[in-house]
């Protein structure tokens, strides 16, 4: 699928996990009438609040929120599915004569928003199937080596337990016998300048960009304590209770719901011999969601065009704001 819409102008606003996304979009919304796109994999999710930071009631009250609590956890939402959405929203938003806010961490749907999609074969549930049995039998970091000898660029940017990912990555293989890298790369040259041309002028990315790695995470660790204070592992009992949910579905493999989903199935394992897996659980989901921000920081700096903001400086939100108004007036 080729992005060929030129797009009325709007604002990105990307970054790592943590690094004051939310805090800066409503700043934005403060002083320019706008609506707020979000751009957050996990966000699109019913009954998953508290585990995703879910901007709150009342920060939903503030402005128009897109792209929220738009899908069952039982359902999927592909990147595809984002830009079609997106594409429309930008367009409706930018009608009603406000800004189109895009605020988010899921670097997928930028760089497909920016660059476009290719056309990748449909999910396969045999193969699908078969991988799931692979990796029980062996486990993510064996299929992770598996994928690194077909296709070693898509491996490279994978972490050993990206398990949705690889086990997409080798199921395109299977299909197609081509990489997945390949439908991520074969796109026709000059089309893509002339449309990179058009779309970057369309819009500014801005991107909050810790420059200190030990205050994002001090920052995550304290929202994952946070989460869990605030009924976490409560919420995924529910979500458990439900009975048509899974640890396989995308919903369920976001960082901290697969960690906290793994404990509660080691606590009703254990259950009367005095263990408690919570403090492991958190330790986990901790890490989970360092390596998570980790790959957003590289995906980030594969996006040249992207204005830096210093998130744990003192005057990022003046900065954040002061990009915008620029690019406003530009």
């Amino acid at each position: 699928m080729a992005n060929t819409d030129v797009l009325p102008f709007h604002v990105c606003l990307a970054g790592p996990t943590a690094s004051g996304k939310t805090a800066a979009a409503l700043a934005i919304a403060r002083e320019h009438p706008c609506e707020i796109i979000s751009v957050d994999s996990a966000l699109v999710y019913r009954g998953m609040d508290i585990g995703t930071a879910k901007p709150d009631a009342a920060e939903l009250a503030q402005v128009a929120h897109h792209l929220i609590n738009i899908r069952d956890p039982l359902q999927s939402y592909s990147a595809a599915e984002f830009v079609r959405d997106a594409h429309r929203l930008i367009c409706d938003i930018a009608a009603r004569g406000k800004l189109p806010l895009l605020v988010g961490g899921t670097m997928l749907y930028f760089k497909a928003l920016f660059d476009g999609l290719d056309d990748m074969p449909a999910a396969n549930p045999q193969i699908r199937a078969e991988l799931e049995r692979d990796a029980a039998a062996l486990g993510w970091p064996a299929l992770h080596a598996r994928l690194q000898q077909i296709d070693p660029v898509t491996a490279a940017r994978l972490a050993p337990l990206d398990s949705q990912r690889i086990q997409r990555a080798l199921e395109v293989f299977q299909i197609s016998g081509l990489p997945i890298s390949h439908f991520h790369s074969a796109k026709n040259a000059t089309k893509n300048i002339a449309l990179n041309v058009c779309s970057t002028r369309a819009r500014v990315l801005i991107s909050l960009e810790p420059e200190n790695r030990r205050w994002l995470h001090e920052r995550i660790a304290h929202r994952f304590d946070a989460m869990l204070a605030q009924g976490f592992l409560d919420e995924v009992r529910v979500l458990r209770a439900r009975g048509d949910l899974h640890p396989d579905l995308p919903s369920m493999r976001c960082v901290g719901y697969r960690q906290a989903w793994q404990a509660l199935d080691e606590e009703l394992a254990t259950a009367g011999q005095g263990t408690h897996p919570v403090p492991a659980m958190r330790e986990l989901g901790v890490i989970a969601t360092r390596q998570l921000a980790k790959r957003q920081m590289t995906w980030l700096r594969s996006m040249p065009e992207r204005h830096v903001v210093v998130a744990d400086r003192p005057d990022a939100l003046e900065c954040v704001l002061r990009l915008t108004e620029q690019s406003l007036k530009s």
